[in-house]
Parts: C-alpha cells; structure tokens; sequence
C-alpha cells in the first residue's frame, strides 16, 4: 500500500543498500543521509523542512526569524521561489520585484536546489547588504534585480467613499494589531454613511489567524470564523464570533486574487461560508501552515507542518492541488494577462 511506512521503509534500505554495496566509489554515508532526510521532508509540503545542526540552532535561539528581510511573501511553485506579494514600499517593492515573480537565483544559488526555508534565509540578512535575485516574469526576459535588505514598515489599512454610498477598505497587512486599525477605517466609513462596504485583500499574504478572524468578526455576529485542523482533519482550535465586536450590519464584499494568502483568506472563507457577502476575483493562493521542529540524536532537525489553517467547515486552505489550493470566489474576474 502506498501510504504503508513499512513496505516503503523497506524501498528506502533497500536504495542504501545498494548504494553501500554497488555504487563505483566508497560513499559518504552521513551525506547521502543528509540528502536523503532533505527529499524526505520536501516530499511532503513546501513548508516542512529538514535542518542541519546549525540551523537548528539558529532557530532555537530565534535567530531564523530576526534576520532583516526585503518585505515580500515567498512560497514554492514546481521547485522555485515564488512571489506570493510584495509589501508597498518596502525593500522588494522600491527594487521591482512584484507578486508572481519566480525567482531561479538567490545570488548564486538555484531554488530548486534548495528547501523554501533555505531560501527565504538565504533572501533574508544584516540590514544595509544586497542580494541579486535572477527574475523570470510572464511575458518579459529574464533578469537580475537587486534588493538592498533594510527595516520597512507596513502600511496601515486605508479606507474611501466611491459612488456615494459605497466604502473600501484597503487591507496591506493582517499582522498583530492591524484589526483595531481596520475596525477604525470602517467606523470612519460609517460616519460617512455607507451603507456598504468593501474589503480589498487583494495582496494580503501572511498574517495572523486571529487578527483575520477580528476583521471577519466586524461583519459577521455569531458562529465559526475560522479553524486550525490537525491530524486526521481534527479541528484543533475554532475561532467564534462575539456579537457584541459586530460593527457593520449592512451589505459587505470582499476583493481576492492569487496574492490573497494566509490568514486574508480565513476572512474570505467566512465571508463564503456564513453568506456574508460575495466574494470577488480569482482564486487565491493557498496557505496557512504551523510547524514545529523536531530534533534527531545528530543534532539536525525536521521542521514539519502539524497544522492547518481552515474556513470554518474545515476546509483547508493549502490543498492537495491547484484545484483543491486556496478559496474559490463566490464571482469570478479573471486576469485580463
């Protein structure tokens, strides 16, 4: 059976075996253990990792995540960096790097070599230096664009009046505290009257579930917002809605598109699964992952996802395939590219 450990640890032996005995030069056998544990994490999703002592270290001690970054959202497509978005006027932005890129380089080292994690850290760096990213982007030739790493704040939620009576709330970030700021963008649109209002997600990648699940809580009163599953589909945490942090009764929408990542789309699967409103554009990305590290007796380390961020049916948002990744909008534009 396919999903058997047993027969398919036996495949495993049985390929060391084989290259203990028949390959033509004496192997290094904690290198081929090392490669070995890398294809065994990235079989399985982009944002399980295997770990070498070092990073492991590193990670443990929170250096991992403290390196300055150049303000954009990365994942992995057939092997490669990719963009999911890019945060408006920080590092990558000013540079012209844009959500969809791939990248096949980071400085000399090819993606598809190398693990998400190790990518991303390699991108990531002391504040004031550079890193060359070689670019392929739909319709243009291939090109290096540099980016030099540095501190960037993200810009606050905006919010307008269009055709009277209609509000848009623009949505830059779903970090911790952005809910207050986006709660303060749609009291201001009440005070001037709207008796609707949009959410624009579009671009809004990482985050966090709880802040998504304030915004969605602005809109919709009572039940499931949002869930993290575990094992087996179980749902690990729920989040529910208070009535009493319900601001806006009146007709609301919300925007998608492919850069609509992480926890935006836990605002938009409840907005689908509560029949709050539609929800317009194209499908969205698909994320929304917890991981946690498990040391081995070498000192490396296995990062694996243990779980996944859900609408509130439990549907996940990283899926299997293309057709099964992200939320589904209610009304569909397509690009016109």
């Amino acid at each position: 059976p396919v999903n058997d450990a047993g027969p398919q640890l036996r495949i495993v032996e049985s390929v060391l075996q084989h290259i203990q005995n028949d390959y033509i030069d004496d192997p290094n056998m904690e290198k081929v253990r090392v490669g070995a544990l890398r294809g065994l994490a990235n079989g399985l999703d982009p944002y399980s990792s295997f770990l070498t002592a070092d990073q492991v270290k590193e990670y443990q001690a929170g250096k991992a995540v403290t390196k300055t970054s150049i303000g954009a959202e990365f994942s992995q497509v057939s092997g490669f960096l990719y963009v999911i978005s890019v945060i408006k006027g920080g590092p990558a932005d000013k540079a012209g790097l844009k959500s969809g890129d791939v990248i096949e380089y980071v400085d000399t080292k090819a993606s598809r070599d190398i693990s998400l994690y190790d990518a991303t850290q390699l991108v990531a760096g002391t504040p004031g230096t550079t890193v060359a990213l070689r670019v392929l982007r739909s319709g243009e030739k291939p090109q290096t664009i540099k980016v030099t790493r540095g501190t960037y704040s993200v810009p606050k939620a905006e919010s307008r009046m269009e055709g009277g009576k209609i509000g848009v709330v623009k949505i830059y970030s779903l970090e911790e505290g952005e809910a207050a700021d986006i709660k303060a963008q749609v009291a201001s649109l009440q005070k001037q009257r709207a008796a609707k209002i949009i959410l624009d997600l579009r671009g809004v990648a990482g985050g966090k579930l709880e802040e998504a699940a304030n915004v969605a809580n602005l809109f919709i009163k009572d039940g499931t917002l949002a869930t993290i599953i575990g094992r087996e589909n179980k749902p690990t945490k729920t989040f529910a809605a208070d009535p009493a942090k319900a601001i806006f009764d009146g007709e609301a929408a919300v925007l998608i598109n492919l850069s609509t990542a992480g926890a935006s789309e836990a605002i938009a699967s409840a907005f689908l699964d509560r029949k709050r409103g539609e929800v317009v554009g194209e499908r969205t990305f698909g994320m929304g992952t917890e991981q946690q590290l498990f040391t081995l007796k070498s000192g490396d380390g296995l990062l694996l996802t243990v779980a996944k961020w859900a609408s509130p049916n439990g549907t996940p948002f990283l899926g299997e395939d293309k057709a099964t990744m992200g939320v589904k909008p209610s009304v569909e534009v397509k690009r016109p590219d």
